[in-house]
C-alpha cells in the first residue's frame, strides 16, 4: 500500500500542474504573472527557461489538464482496488481492476498524443509527446514508476502552460 501512496502523490502532482493559468507560483511561492520578471518569476526564453506556450497553447493545455485529471482519478482508484483485491486473494477482481487501470493509462496517453498533434507551439507539442511516452511506460507496477522523470516533465509543462 505504501507504493500506492507514492504513486498517488506523484501522479496527483503531475495532474495538478497541467493547468493553464496566466499566473503561476514563483520559486518563493508568490503568484507571478506569466511573462513577468518580478521576484520569483520564471524568466522568458532569453533567461534559459521557455516562455509560456503560444498559439493555441492555452486551449491545448486545458484539454490536456482535463484528460489528465480524469485519467488520474480512474488510474489511482483502480490501482487501489487492484491492491485491495490482491490483499483479499481475489484474483478475478484484481485482474479486472488492473485492466481498467491500464485502459485509463491508454486513454490518457492517447489524449496527450492528440493534444500534442493539435499544439501549434513546438515546445508544447514536443513536451506533450514526451509526457505521452512517459505515461505509456507507467503500467500497474507501482514500484517501477519513475517519479523523478514525471516531476521533470511536470516542471517543464508548468513553464509552458
Amino acid at each position: 500500500m505504501r507504493g500506492l501512496l507514492a504513486l498517488t502523490v506523484a501522479v496527483a502532482a503531475l495532474a495538478g500542474g497541467v493547468a493553464c493559468s496566466p499566473e503561476r507560483a514563483g520559486s518563493d511561492g508568490v503568484a507571478v504573472e506569466a511573462g513577468s520578471t518580478g521576484p520569483g518569476a520564471t524568466p522568458g526564453a532569453g533567461g534559459g527557461s521557455p516562455a509560456p506556450a503560444g498559439g493555441n497553447g492555452p486551449e491545448v493545455c486545458a484539454a490536456a489538464q482535463q484528460a489528465t485529471e480524469a485519467a488520474v482519478r480512474t488510474y489511482v482508484a483502480e490501482l487501489g482496488a487492484m491492491l485491495g483485491a490482491v490483499g483479499a486473494n481475489d484474483s478475478a477482481t484484481a485482474e479486472a481492476a488492473r485492466g481498467r487501470a491500464e485502459a485509463a493509462l491508454a486513454g490518457w496517453r492517447a489524449a496527450l498524443r492528440q493534444q500534442s498533434s493539435r499544439a501549434t507551439d513546438p515546445q508544447l507539442r514536443t513536451l506533450l509527446a514526451d509526457l505521452a511516452s512517459e505515461v505509456g511506460m507507467l503500467g500497474t507496477d507501482v514500484e517501477a514508476i519513475d517519479e523523478e522523470e514525471l516531476d521533470r516533465l511536470q516542471q517543464r509543462l508548468d513553464q509552458l502552460c
